[in-house]
């Protein structure tokens, strides 16, 4: 088994993290929003396809009020 050197692991690790591109604030901000409105959009899809199965269920079945 190969020896472990913690110290050439932090600086193989500081040599690769400066290679990162970071996104900007901007970039961040538009990301999130957009996530946000993605999560809304598939919870509103989701809700909309439960209660049709639910309905179609419930016509089938003749169960619920």
């Amino acid at each position: 088994m190969a020896m472990f050197n913690i110290g050439q692991f932090v600086r193989e690790v500081r040599q690769e993290a400066s290679k990162v591109t970071w996104p900007s604030r901007k970039e961040t901000t538009i990301s999130t929003i957009m996530v946000l409105i993605m999560v809304f959009l598939a919870a509103i899809f989701f809700f909309l396809v439960d209660q049709v199965l639910a309905f179609g269920v419930e016509q089938i079945l003749g169960f619920g009020s």
